[in-house]
């Protein structure tokens, strides 16, 4: 497991792009036939990627930084389906993921392994978890029982389609929400205006970008930006202190997970574009 402590602004001010993309991107989340885990002491989230191959179904480990007898042990933990068709199960129970499927998995579940469907296909599961101090039930939300809310302007250049998943609505958690949004064509932009939310962590999974296509990640306070080169399935770890927001080079779309000290999806320090440096 790879494990990133916390920073503060007054020292990312200094940061040159190896420390900033050392600290806050994380690449190669997908490698086939492995788990491959981040921890980050920003509101302690764990994100991660499974890539199971035919006949070799993966184990969730449970890393020392962690250190519970499993994984789930004293976390939530959700499962989204980027690419390909998967069987996760919880406890010796089956649940079945295809593209952009998403299995919520709560606190005490202790045995939890995912598995290839579709062949030859390896699929691609993007793993999010929190701390949890409640137990809630494990759901699995199909794609199409979201209702997706259209943000954004075409002159703005930030049509997007956003798609809530866990906010205590379809599914309820201890302090997880997560879900995507589609940049629709035409659009570059994300989250723009941006915002803060001093009271929780948020972590960008940035996919169905083509392969020479790139999203610039705008992050650092709103006074004094920075910035993060990022290619697809690449994913971005934002500080509470930090904006989070992005333009690409063309659309693309977006997994957001967030966790910290409420549980509310409303609750934004927006920002307004006259104080962006």
């Amino acid at each position: 497991m790879d494990v990133r402590y916390a920073t503060n602004p007054d020292d990312a001010r200094s940061y040159g792009t190896e420390e900033l993309r050392d600290r806050y991107l994380v690449t190669d989340l997908f490698v086939p036939g492995e788990v491959r885990l981040t921890y980050s002491h920003q509101d302690r989230v764990i994100l991660g990627g499974a890539m199971p191959i035919a006949d070799l179904p993966l184990s969730l480990p449970v890393d020392d930084a962690v250190r519970t007898e499993y994984f789930c042990q004293r976390r939530e933990l959700a499962v989204f389906c980027v690419d390909g068709a998967a069987a996760v199960t919880v406890d010796g129970v089956e649940y079945v993921l295809t593209g952009r499927d998403l299995l919520y998995i709560g606190r005490g579940s202790e045995q939890v392994s995912f598995a290839a469907r579709d062949g030859l296909r390896a699929p691609k599961l993007y793993l999010c978890s929190a701390p949890a101090h409640q137990t809630h039930p494990t759901v699995l939300v199909r794609a199409d029982q979201v209702q997706p809310i259209n943000l954004g302007t075409e002159k703005g250049a930030n049509r997007r389609r956003l798609h809530r998943y866990i906010d205590g609505t379809l599914v309820t958690s201890c302090q997880l929400m997560m879900g995507f949004t589609e940049i629709l064509p035409g659009s570059v932009w994300n989250t723009m205006p941006c915002h803060t939310h001093a009271r929780r962590t948020e972590c960008y999974l940035y996919f169905d970008l083509a392969e020479s296509a790139r999203v610039v990640h705008l992050m650092g306070r709103p006074e004094e930006t920075r910035h993060l080169i990022v290619g697809n399935e690449q994913a971005v770890i934002s500080p509470a202190w930090s904006v989070h927001s992005g333009v690409g080079t063309s659309d693309y779309s977006f997994v957001w997970c967030m966790a910290g000290e409420n549980y509310s999806f409303e609750d934004m320090d927006h920002v307004d574009m006259a104080d962006l440096r």
